[in-house]
This record gives structure tokens, C-alpha cells and sequence, in this order.
């Protein structure tokens, strides 16, 4: 059994980049240059950023979501983008992911945001991503860019 939670403390904040760490397999943007304490805290605090965890029984993060609230300038309603979604390796296929999706929906809601969207890479090691975003959603063929600003 598992429970999504909101974070709100240092301890799980780490506690998610440790998970997102190992389970995209990328210490470097994760664990090797931490934020400072003040820096989590701002973030924590900011309406604009949400972040999620799954935790097993012992306490333990299993799984965890990041997303960010985009204010449109069209219309006035907002987007919330799935930063990053992920869960251990030995948690998964127990519908984790569509939970914490499910909890970002339910916030989603009350924020009056109107969509949630998510980007999955092409490659093969992102299948699984693939999979849940289009059981619970409409897939769109986009590109994306990374435009270097140095």
C-alpha cells in the first residue's frame, strides 16, 4: 500500500531527487549540485510548482511527480506541465504514476486549470511512459527543442 502526499518538507524533497536520481539513471542533474535549503524552501512555497510523492507503508518515496503551473495569456486559464513523473523500478505496474497523476488532476481542478500536459521521448527506454500517457490521454505528434541560450 502507498500514499500520495504533497511535499512540504526538505526530507522528502531530497528524498524525491534521490528517486529521480536512480530512476532516470542521471546523478548528475539530480544529486551531484543540490539545491540550498532557502532555494527548496522557495520553491516549495511557490503556487507555480508542484510536487508529488508516493510512499510506501515504511515511509519510504516509491514514486514521485513534479509539475509546473503555466498561466496562459490567451484566455484566462492555466496549463500544468508533468516535469518529471517517476517511480522505482521495483513499484511499478501497481498504478503509481496514474495515481500521482490522479492527485495533480484533482489539484489541477481546484486551481482551475484546464489541461495537464506531459512530453515522453521517442527512444525505446521511455515505452512505459508512452503507454500511460496514452491510456490517459491524447497523444499529439509534436516536436520538441532544446534551444541552447550560451
Amino acid at each position: 500500500m502507498y500514499e500520495i502526499q504533497t511535499i512540504s518538507s526538505h526530507e522528502d524533497y531530497i528524498g524525491m531527487l534521490d528517486l529521480f536520481s536512480v530512476v532516470f539513471s542521471d546523478p548528475g542533474s539530480y544529486s551531484e549540485s543540490r539545491p540550498s535549503r532557502e532555494y527548496i524552501q522557495n520553491l516549495l512555497s511557490d503556487k507555480n510548482f508542484i510536487a508529488l510523492v508516493a510512499k510506501n507503508d515504511s515511509g519510504n518515496i516509491i514514486g514521485a511527480l513534479t509539475g509546473y503551473v503555466l498561466r496562459k495569456f490567451e484566455q484566462e486559464r492555466s496549463e500544468i506541465f508533468i516535469y518529471d513523473l517517476g517511480v522505482l523500478e521495483g513499484f511499478r505496474r501497481q498504478k503509481i504514476a496514474s495515481h500521482l497523476i490522479e492527485k495533480l488532476k484533482m489539484i489541477g481542478k481546484e486551481m482551475g486549470a484546464y489541461v495537464i500536459f506531459v512530453q515522453a521521448d521517442k527512444d525505446i527506454e521511455d515505452e512505459p511512459a508512452i503507454a500511460l500517457y496514452k491510456k490517459l490521454g491524447t497523444l499529439e505528434d509534436v516536436f520538441h527543442f532544446d534551444i541552447d541560450i550560451n
